[in-house]
């Protein structure tokens, strides 16, 4: 079903996750603006709702105003990628990265951000090869009113899309709390001081109870 909120996103990175994102989305009715130094992934993604870009400077300008930019990108190459990505930013837009930087790294990279008012949010997704189907796990960290803003983005992300509960997100690596309804989602177990989680629990399309990662074991 079609969401009643249509928005428009701009992808960097365009491997299959990054690819698999853009189509649930634009099946979803929302349209996207999309960019990969391999010239050919943007060929073949390019199409309907899906317009693609040849650099970052022409993502920004195919963009409307507020932006929101979604990174899916290997963690080495995030940085180089983000800092010249908001040469091009304009207060207010919004940098999703969706890749598995370290969470140390995501709470430097909003303080940069926020200098020129531009959002942060981090928002760890797994879901690998199958998640074109069954959708993606997300793991959110940003200001509550921003990810609101963003809820008709990562509503067709996720897995399942029926019978979800409202339940609120728990902190996560930012040390932020947002009240995201419906992600298949939730964190469980105590935070440590740094802000870090030490397990959580997934649920999968299906709506089952997924794998717990247990804790390490301690050594006597």
């Amino acid at each position: 079903m079609a969401t009643d909120h249509p928005m428009q996103l701009g992808m960097v990175g365009l491997g299959r996750m990054g690819a698999n994102l853009v189509s649930r989305l634009v099946r979803d009715g929302h349209t996207c603006v999309v960019y990969d130094v391999n010239e050919s992934a943007v060929t073949r993604l390019a199409g309907d709702n899906v317009v693609g870009a040849s650099s970052l400077e022409d993502l920004v300008t195919k963009l409307d105003e507020p932006r929101a930019v979604w990174l899916m990108l290997p963690a080495a190459i995030t940085h180089d990628t983000l800092s010249e990505l908001t040469q091009y930013l304009s207060a207010d837009d919004v940098v999703i990265d969706g890749g598995n930087s370290f969470y140390r790294d995501d709470i430097a990279r909003s303080k940069e951000l926020e200098a020129s008012s531009v959002h942060y949010v981090d928002c760890g997704t797994s879901g690998g090869v199958w998640g074109l189907d069954r959708g993606y796990s997300l793991m959110i960290g940003g200001e509550d009113d921003v990810v609101a803003r963003l809820d008709p983005i990562f509503r067709p992300s996720r897995p399942g899309t029926t019978a979800l509960n409202q339940r609120p997100v728990a902190r996560r690596r930012t040390g932020r709390r947002n009240s995201v309804p419906a992600l298949r989602a939730r964190w469980r177990g105590p935070l440590r001081q740094d802000g870090a989680q030490r397990h959580r629990i997934r649920h999968d399309g299906g709506g089952r109870r997924g794998t717990e990662h247990p804790r390490p074991r301690q050594r006597r």
